[in-house]
């Protein structure tokens, strides 16, 4: 039986293996087929298309902290109890704020990830990722996602923090279990309580590791902002363990798939492998252009907080608004041949790091990160293959990554 328009265009495909697999020519017939799209499974509407995209970015008309409230209303209220102190967290953070909160909170801690600030971490970054693929150099073969991509962000930012760097387990646990029940898509219960139980260790070991900085004070990110002061404000408690927990959780889970995601690249795309390792200089341009082509997180979504027309179409005040942006960077009106990887790309910013006043701030250190871990594979290995063909990705909608990627030297 043949499924009718709407529900082929339905964000809900997504939760199809094969569709996470390669969702880009879902998302190239939701765009050519109806770019403003309204799902009506899903009850969102869903935005295809890069100019729209970014339109909606700059419109302080679309709310960032309404869309996350919207989406906690989605759920069924039988979870909503068990939800509700992890979205009530997410919403004291400067990623789910509008001005002027998400004005305060951003200007708290932006100076800790200026690019200024964040080169002065090369070196530290730079023995992470020698010590990470020194431990797998002999073998011969590794898992890049559980060997490199996920320890290397989660060992940076604790040691920006002053997190212990030996609790980077539970740390990673307990953001796996916070942000699996972000999005739009239905989740399981037991996620809830899941998530429910990790915010709840993860508030009790900040409070306590917040109060030991309050009485003794170390060159770290916890500490400057635990003392943090904006024209006279500081930040509550309950801000500082929301903020100190996103940006715990938010950054390793961008690098993490940038590894995977680029690397799987390279390796599907041998010349610009092989372009690469003739011009190392291209790595910053490589690594924008594995944030375009297949992007870690894939989709943004806000609430409109009155009514808007985009594309005629009518965008009724308090719906919510899904913004797929790995669509719009795949947008032919916006990039040529979109579904090329190409490093040597010049074509303007993508919108693999949001846009406008929510760009994300901790762009500088991802970067970075990616391009130290590119620079130095291609370096230590030069006979880097792929050892498996098949790949089990993650089921979260708004992120894509593989679960793992074993690779031989």
């Amino acid at each position: 039986m043949s499924l009718s328009t709407h529900e082929t265009l339905s964000l809900s495909n997504l939760l199809h293996p094969e569709v996470r697999a390669d969702p880009y020519p879902f998302y190239a017939e939701l765009r050519s087929e109806d770019p403003v799209h309204w799902d009506e499974s899903m009850g969102f509407w869903v935005l295809t298309r890069y100019a729209d995209i970014a339109s909606v970015y700059g419109d302080t008309r679309f709310s960032r902290a309404q869309g996350l409230w919207r989406g906690f209303e989605r759920l069924p209220e039988a979870e909503q109890s068990v939800a509700e102190p992890v979205y009530r967290t997410f919403s004291r953070t400067m990623f789910y704020a509008d001005p002027p909160y998400h004005t305060r909170l951003r200007g708290l801690v932006n100076n800790a990830f200026t690019p200024t600030a964040v080169e002065q971490m090369r070196p530290h970054i730079q023995r992470i990722v020698d010590g990470l693929l020194g431990a797998v150099q002999t073998k011969g073969e590794m898992d890049a996602i559980h060997e490199l991509a996920h320890p290397l962000p989660i060992l940076v930012i604790t040691q920006m923090l002053g997190l212990p760097a030996q609790e980077r387990g539970r740390f990673k646990q307990w953001s796996d279990d916070l942000f699996a029940i972000l999005g739009s898509v239905p989740h399981a219960p037991e996620l809830m309580e899941r998530a429910g139980r990790s915010l709840a260790e993860l508030t009790n070991y900040l409070t306590a590791l917040s109060e030991a900085r309050r009485q003794q004070p170390q060159n770290d990110l916890l500490s400057a902002l635990v003392g943090a002061m904006e024209e006279g404000e500081r930040l509550t408690q309950e801000e500082l363990i929301a903020n100190v927990t996103i940006l715990l959780s938010a950054g390793h889970e961008t690098t993490s798939n940038l590894i995977g995601n680029g690397l799987l690249a390279l390796l599907r795309n041998p010349d610009q492998m092989q372009k690469l390792r003739d011009d190392p200089e291209l790595v910053p341009s490589a690594v924008e252009e594995m944030m375009r082509y297949d992007n870690p997180v894939q989709i943004a979504y806000r609430s409109a907080a009155e009514d808007v027309e985009i594309g005629g179409k009518c965008i009724r005040k308090g719906q919510l608004v899904n913004s797929i942006l790995a669509a719009g960077n795949r947008d032919p009106e916006r990039f040529s041949e979109p579904n090329r990887f190409d490093i040597t790309r010049d074509e303007g910013r993508h919108l693999g790091f949001g846009l406008g006043i929510h760009f994300c701030i901790g762009a500088p250190l991802v970067r970075l990160e990616a391009q130290i871990a590119f620079s130095t594979i291609l370096r230590r290995f030069r006979e880097l293959r792929l050892a498996t063909e098949s790949w089990d990705w993650q089921e979260h909608p708004i992120f894509r990554g593989v679960k793992s990627l074993p690779l031989r030297f």
